[in-house]
């Protein structure tokens, strides 16, 4: 018999911090290189493209960046499947070296000065290796935290997956204003453009090291133990689990959705918008991710306690009632209408971050949880969020209305709302479905306890 409450009080007894760091470090290293890229945008095309045409440069360097984004799902389907099979451990592990060594790669190519064209073929290689272990990412550090997370804390477990990714923005920003500090823009250009990068290969040894550490998860080892590991996850996810598949990719499309907005789009916007100066747009977005950084743990204690759709709805009504007030007030353009509307959007946005993890994991079974959570956060992130900022600045341009963007998030409240009305509400439930404890081939089965949220 396989006691799965056993096993998973037990791993939660023994270190129940190192596995939310060990879930949580990855994250934070993958959107402290995103950010890096994004911020050094202007840097980088004048290191790797040639320079007759600085726009068409400009262009080439977030074409580059867009394909980290579309390789995004390949990535997905490769690691969810390891995940599912291999197990949550191992898959963590080899993410986290994917990732060191695409941003290794992008620190130390040459320029296109010393070597032409190869320069910026090795800068899409970079990024197409970035790209792939950000596909795994997500998918990979959810189903552990939610696997290893006591059945009454899974909320403010998982909700430190994204307390590292807001972590990691705000690192990168302090990186980088560091950087320009320091050194002059000869030397920038020359050299110290790397050093950021270079930093995240450390911080990815360190958290390969914590990963090294851990025990696979509590419910992962049970389906170990009674031989119902499955072969083919991807397959069985899309034979069994395609309406809590199409659910995440709503409930991930509300979060990315929104993540994009507040936490990408609008420095941009309040700079050429609302005509800030850059330094307190720049003061501004430093606000939203301090906001988040703050909110999103009380999310998720908050969906523990009152359950994960009461704080979902809640964020769906807001995300509809309040961005337009909001951003009206934002383009007045003084510093405290700049500061509460930012506020208010950043709390938003928390209230999704803190909950989005646990929920979206709770809908699926073990045996496809990593790849189901994996793919649909890919897909919402590549096809629908990516392009949202292109898509507001787009729309702005030709309808000349500055409040697009307070639109498209009240679309995305009701996209969250629709969503979240479908699902049951997951808080606390049993993560070993009927279908883990079936063997492979046959509808036996197996003797194993299943413990609900009032025995934990």
């Amino acid at each position: 018999m396989v006691d799965a409450a056993n096993m998973s009080d037990e791993g939660n007894r023994k270190g129940l911090r190192k596995n939310v760091a060990a879930g949580a470090i990855g994250v934070l290293v993958h959107w402290f290189d995103w950010a890096i890229y994004a911020y050094l945008a202007t840097t980088i095309a004048g290191i790797f493209f040639p320079q007759q045409d600085e726009t068409a440069a400009l262009l080439s360097v977030f074409a580059v960046f867009a394909i980290a984004f579309f390789v995004r799902p390949l990535g997905s389907l490769i690691f969810g499947h390891l995940g599912d099979t291999l197990g949550r451990k191992k898959t963590l592990s080899i993410v986290i070296i994917t990732m060191a060594a695409g941003t290794l790669m992008l620190g130390l190519t040459p320029s296109y000065e010393s070597i032409g064209i190869w320069a910026p073929i090795l800068l899409v290689v970079a990024r197409i290796i970035q790209g792939i272990a950000a596909g795994g990412e997500f998918g990979s550090a959810a189903a552990f935290l939610a696997e290893y997370s006591p059945p009454k804390k899974r909320g403010f477990g998982c909700s430190w997956i994204e307390f590292g990714s807001v972590l990691g923005f705000l690192l990168a920003s302090m990186v980088v204003a560091a950087m320009f500090a320091m050194f002059t823009p000869e030397q920038i250009d020359s050299w110290a453009w790397r050093l950021p990068f270079l930093i995240t290969v450390p911080l990815a040894l360190v958290g390969l090291y914590i990963r090294l550490k851990i025990e696979d998860t509590p419910e992962y080892r049970a389906l170990q133990e009674l031989d119902t590991v499955p072969a083919a996850p991807i397959r069985e996810l899309f034979r069994h689990n395609s309406k809590q598949f199409f659910q995440t990719i709503g409930i991930e499309t509300f979060m990315n959705c929104t993540f994009y907005v507040v936490l990408v789009y609008l420095i941009t916007y309040q700079e050429q918008m609302v005509g800030l100066p850059s330094a307190q747009a720049a003061v501004l977005s430093t606000v939203a991710s301090l906001t988040a950084i703050m909110i999103i743990p009380l999310s998720g204690m908050a969906s523990d306690r009152l359950g994960r759709k009461p704080v979902l709805i809640t964020a769906g009504f807001l995300l509809v009632l309040l961005p337009y007030p909001l951003f009206a007030y934002m383009n007045q353009g003084t510093a405290m209408a700049g500061f509460l509307s930012t506020f208010g959007l950043a709390a938003i946005l928390a209230l999704i971050l803190g909950t989005h993890a646990s929920t979206a994991a709770e809908l699926f079974p073990t045996r496809t949880r990593q790849s189901g959570l994996s793919l649909a956060y890919s897909i919402a992130g590549a096809f629908f969020a990516g392009t949202l900022p292109y898509v507001n600045t787009w729309l702005i341009g030709i309808t000349n209305n500055h409040m697009v963007p307070a639109f498209t998030l009240m679309v995305v409240g009701m996209v969250g709302l629709i969503t979240v009305s479908t699902i049951p509400e997951t808080r606390g439930t049993n993560l070993l479905h009927d279908s883990d404890t079936a063997r492979s081939g046959d509808n036996k089965t197996e003797n194993v306890k299943v413990s609900t949220a009032d025995e934990h």
